[in-house]
């Protein structure tokens, strides 16, 4: 009888240690699966540069290092080597020194000023360069809408760029919406609530201002406001889920 209960008890306890460890092979299995589904953003073998009064292009990945040129605004540079982490902030902007190529000359470039949107080019619609951006980026989307009165009417357009990077955003808005050049990207350390005043308006605009938004450092909104004589638009830039939204409405009065 004890032979027999022993045997039992043996059996009982090579099946509960088989069946854990089949439940840990599945659990394993199952977290692998789960890893491996998530695909990771593949760096752009070029971008562009957004700096509006060109990059620096240096000899070693420092801001101290030697100039070895400057490349313009909208300026296609190959990337050769992504750093792929943040190692510095300029201007308000993370970071890091990419090494690139530019004019058969390759050194190193703060890749923050660098953007993987394409410029829009002078005098080019948001919905052209929507529909020209949406053959490499088929997440961007572009609407217009009219609204108003028949003699104050209103016209709205809305450009989403599938990116989270604040500053993307306002050099693309900056470009394509006539943000005035003498507005930096805003720092996102700062008050609150902020605005800034064009000094170099001209005297027939009533208002030419960049509004910042902040919360605890962090960038909330960004509006740009521009009257004169008739005629005036507001430019906003906000986060959204989907990516960043640039949303420009023009009023006739």
């Amino acid at each position: 009888m004890k032979t027999v209960a022993f045997s039992v008890l043996a059996l009982a306890c090579f099946t509960f240690l088989f069946s854990c460890k089949n439940d840990a092979k599945t659990t394993d299995e199952a977290q692998t699966v789960a890893a491996d589904s998530i695909p990771a953003e593949t760096a752009p073998d070029a971008m562009y540069v957004t700096a509006v009064s060109g990059l620096t292009l240096r000899e070693f990945p420092n801001l101290q290092s030697a100039k070895l040129a400057v490349m313009p605004l909208g300026t296609k540079v190959k990337i050769i080597n992504a750093e792929g982490k943040t190692t510095m902030n300029v201007g308000g902007i993370d970071g890091a020194m990419d090494k690139v190529e530019f004019n058969n000359q390759k050194g190193f470039a703060f890749n923050g000023f660098l953007s993987k949107f394409f410029p829009p080019g002078e005098n080019a619609s948001a919905e052209h360069y929507a529909e020209e951006l949406k053959k490499d980026f088929p997440k961007v989307s572009y609407s217009e809408a009219t609204g108003g009165t028949a003699s104050k009417p209103t016209k709205t357009e809305t450009l989403l760029l599938p990116t989270d990077k604040w500053h993307e955003a306002f050099f693309t808005a900056q470009q394509l919406f006539n943000i005035p050049k003498v507005f930096a990207f805003p720092n996102p350390k700062g008050s609150n609530n902020e605005t800034q005043q064009n000094g170099n308006k001209k005297k027939t605009d009533f208002v030419s201002e960049l509004q910042i938004t902040r919360n605890n450092n962090d960038l909330q909104k960004i509006v740009y406001n521009y009257k004169t004589t008739g005629f005036g638009y507001t430019i906003t830039i906000t986060k959204e889920a989907e990516g960043m939204k640039l949303e420009k409405v023009e009023v006739v009065d």
